[in-house]
């Protein structure tokens, strides 16, 4: 029971030392201008680094990321008719993959798509 102490008071010990202490003296504290300037791939700025993106930039990343997590879903699919009702399975699936369309075909006749105006 003592060496069990002495490890739980070795690795409590550590844990508050180790990110409290050690981490403080650590990082070098000395900025210059090129780690206060933006980042540009190399280039120097050319203008403000605080300019708001495009809204259909949003929108696309947002539509990307539905359809993304659509196919996550459909991906055990193929494990489904493994069920006791498989057709219920494939019912949901097919009603998904359907209002997924839809709304691609609504978003695309609206021009939410377009990166031009």
């Amino acid at each position: 029971m003592n060496l069990i102490m002495t490890m739980l008071v070795i690795v409590v010990s550590l844990s508050l030392i180790l990110p409290h202490i050690v981490s403080f003296w650590l990082p070098q504290m000395n900025p210059d201008a090129e780690k206060l300037s933006p980042y540009e791939c190399g280039f120097d700025p050319l203008g403000s680094a605080r300019l708001p993106f495009s809204l259909r930039f949003f929108v696309v990343a947002i539509l990307f990321l539905l359809f993304d997590l659509e196919i996550a879903l459909l991906l055990s699919l193929p494990w489904g008719d493994q069920l006791h009702n498989p057709t219920g399975t494939f019912f949901w699936a097919t009603t998904s993959l359907i209002w997924m369309t839809l709304g691609l075909i609504s978003e695309w006749s609206q021009g939410g798509l377009e990166w031009a105006e």
